[in-house]
């Protein structure tokens, strides 16, 4: 039996996501095939598709009016109209999707270096549950606000350091835009999504209140990540627990969840919460911006060593949130040292396919190829395939290089205003302290993971 699943939603998500996913199910009926409706309404996420369901399914149906992500049906048929069209005629839909899937049109992912790191991503996603999640998920929201802004305070510079300080001239609409608007707005996305991870749209508000809150108090980064967690299992627990007439229950996710939730988690940020996260905070400032000498060496090298030991996973996302959280109070040391160790991991395994090629399979010395640029980006995923194929190895080399990158940038007392682009933010004027420095560490990081390649690595057989 043909298997199709759907997913349906729209704006108000109350009452056509729900009409469009009774229509296809009893389409599906009426011609004999196997459905599952996934619904995204205003509650949130119901009947969710599993990665069985996807698995087994021969085409994909999307009927929304609102934005639903594709990535997990990667390979699938899809079909995609307004959530009305499945209203009006759920058959010819149906019909229109099992056409697709008797065609064979799928998307197959090409076999390279950048299909490889997509994949892990993705395996990575699904294996992400609880806290880590929704922590996760507020932080991939929120790097958009930050990179935008990061990029325009650093384009301020090009006109001097001080630029932004004239009322009126271009580098003070840049600065505005960055810092005034983006960075602003960082803290409370990331409380907003991390709420709507947990509790779906209706934990989006209090989020966001509790998040804009603890940046007006001083609460920071660390503020934010808090009032998200609060709102998010706060609201999720008034969903479970109030209870009200069906013809009411319209009011909870517009009116009675957003209300309660934020009324509760502000006044927790602004009397209990907020005073002693904001002290910890600013001990945390004072603390990074005296340390000097061997305190800064040292956390050069943790936060060097956990970029590369899971390139893109838990411990790299951490020490990237910490330098990205710390922007917003002008402490930039962290970041440059996150972000050069960042790149260091792929640029030392192309360094190493090239120089040392007997130590390689030739699948790995094309793949060293791309690896080039995606570590001059600073995508430090570019070393997942080569990780993958040898961890023993591979991952104290790439570790080790990373932890020498930021020790040496923070020794050099490098600062980076720009969170984001790797080298292609390094031209802009003042975005970065000490620009022969910050280089000169990469490349030191660079070698000494290709030379640890060396070492770990033995000879291929001929």
């Amino acid at each position: 039996m043909k298997k199709i699943v759907a997913v349906t939603s729209c704006p108000t998500g109350i009452a056509h996501t729900y009409m469009a996913s009774e229509s296809l199910e009893e389409a599906a009926k009426k011609m004999d095939l196997k459905m599952k409706v996934e619904t995204q309404g205003s509650v949130g996420v119901e009947n969710e598709l599993n990665d069985q369901d996807i698995k087994e399914a021969d085409a994909v149906i999307i009927a929304a009016d609102t934005n639903v992500s594709k990535e997990r049906f990667a390979g699938k048929p899809i079909v995609e109209v307004a959530v009305a069209d499945a209203i009006d005629d759920a058959e010819a839909l149906i019909n229109q999707a099992l056409e697709k899937a008797e065609k064979g049109e799928k998307t197959e992912l090409e076999n390279n270096l950048q299909s490889q790191v997509s994949d892990e991503k993705q395996k990575r996603k699904e294996k992400r549950s609880g806290p880590y999640k929704h922590l996760m998920t507020g932080v991939s929201f929120m790097l958009p606000f930050v990179v935008a802004g990061g990029l325009a305070i650093a384009l301020s510079f090009v006109f001097g350091i001080n630029a932004a300080e004239q009322e009126g001239s271009l580098a003070a609409a840049l600065s505005q835009i960055g810092g005034g608007a983006a960075f602003a707005l960082m803290v409370p996305v990331l409380a907003g999504y991390i709420s709507f991870s947990i509790a779906d749209r209706p934990g989006i508000a209090p989020g966001m209140i509790g998040g804009m809150l603890a940046s007006s108090i001083g609460a920071g980064f660390l503020g934010g990540i808090i009032a998200g967690f609060l709102a998010g299992y706060l609201t999720q627990w008034l969903k479970n627990t109030i209870k009200l007439p069906e013809n009411l229950q319209g009011l909870m996710p517009v009116l009675v969840l957003p209300f309660l939730s934020s009324l509760i988690v502000g006044l927790l940020m602004i009397y209990l919460i907020g005073p002693p996260v904001e002290g910890i905070m600013n001990g945390l400032e004072s603390w990074l911006n005296g340390m000097t000498g061997t305190n800064a060496v040292l956390l050069g090298l943790i936060l060097g060593a956990m970029m590369a030991f899971d390139m893109g996973g838990p411990v790299n996302k951490a020490a990237y949130t910490f330098g990205v959280g710390l922007l917003g109070s002008e402490i930039y040391g962290p970041m440059a040292a996150i972000m050069a160790a960042g790149m260091t991991p792929p640029l030392g395994l192309a360094l190493a396919t090239t120089l040392f090629k007997n130590r390689f399979t030739r699948q790995e010395i094309e793949a060293g190829k791309p690896a080039w640029f995606m570590g001059i980006s600073f995508i430090t995923e570019g070393a997942i395939p080569f990780a993958a194929a040898d961890p023993i190895r591979v991952i104290p080399s790439i570790m080790t290089g990373s932890a020498v990158t930021g020790a040496l940038s923070m020794l050099f007392g490098v600062g980076l205003k720009a969170p984001h682009g790797g080298i292609f933010v390094l031209p802009i004027p003042n975005v970065v302290t000490n620009l022969g420095f910050y280089a000169l560490s990469i490349i030191a990081g660079t070698i000494v993971t290709a030379l640890m390649l060396r070492i770990l690595k033995p000879k291929l057989a001929e």
